[in-house]
């Protein structure tokens, strides 16, 4: 299994082929973003998108006890907020990077600020049947500024994501999987499996044409149909320049399973 140091408190691994599992290891501090991680995290963003042999990214958190606090408060209250972030990537180095890749979020226990804004910045959430979600910087005084005010009602019904934000209430993954923002629950302690079977899911689709696909799918609700309408054929014509393009209905036609390489 190969392993590679992205920080102090980041760490990359491949337990499987075409997969990058990213731990954030600050369990003493319930994996709350410091410099290191957000350091830890921009490097992942970058080695795997670079790495044409990663198909899919899985992010979690080590202890079981919490996928990730949000900010270090010890860090914000002396003076050193700024180094929580990247100009590339924002908040924790993640919040705003652009990828091509699937991420898949693998939360366990607390994801709650800056923890859930990293979630949701995923493609994807499967969470243990144990694990909290939250905004709740209002009852600091706070705002979800890394994206958990607009993504947050993007992927629940518009009046439960407003009382949560309003409120700063937990949601508890049980109700974040009923309405739609989790993907899969998993028993608590078994998320990083599950998310594993998630992605050998999408390893078993040609991986340009997964990222090409999303490209479009994240944001269609931010463009008109034409607008959507001309980035599908662009990312179509990209695809098709790719030898996958041809080795899916060749492996069809010869009734076998495609031998996908990622060009």
């Amino acid at each position: 299994m190969n392993a590679e140091r992205l920080s102090d408190c980041v760490n990359l691994r491949r337990p499987v082929p075409h997969v990058a599992l990213i731990t954030i290891e600050r369990p003493e501090a319930r994996n709350a973003v410091n410099a290191a991680v957000a350091q830890g995290l921009a490097r992942g963003v970058d080695v795997t998108e670079a790495d044409v042999d990663t198909w899919v990214v899985i992010v979690t958190g080590a202890g079981g006890k919490s996928f990730c606090a949000g900010a270090d408060l010890k860090e914000v209250a002396a003076g050193r907020a700024m180094t929580l972030r990247t100009e590339q990537g924002g908040f924790a180095g993640f919040t705003h990077r652009a990828r091509d890749k699937p991420w898949i979020a693998a939360v366990d226990g607390f994801a709650v600020g800056g923890g859930c804004e990293i979630a949701l910045a995923c493609d994807m959430i499967v969470a243990g049947e144990t694990a909290v979600f939250g905004l709740p910087e209002p009852k600091r005084g706070l705002i979800a500024a890394a994206g958990g005010i607009y993504r947050l009602p993007r992927v629940l019904p518009r009046q439960i994501a407003l009382e949560l934000i309003a409120t700063g209430a937990d949601l508890p993954a049980a109700r974040a999987h009923q309405l739609g923002m989790v993907n899969r629950l998993a028993p608590a302690g078994q998320v990083v499996e599950e998310a594993l079977k998630l992605a050998a899911q999408v390893c078993a689709c040609a991986p340009v044409a997964v990222a090409e696909s999303m490209k479009v799918a994240r944001v269609a609700a931010d463009y008109d149909d034409a607008a959507l309408k001309q980035q599908s054929v662009m990312a179509n014509e990209r695809n098709a320049r790719t030898a996958d393009y041809q080795e899916g209905p060749r492996a069809f036609i010869e009734k076998r399973a495609p031998r996908w390489s990622g060009r």
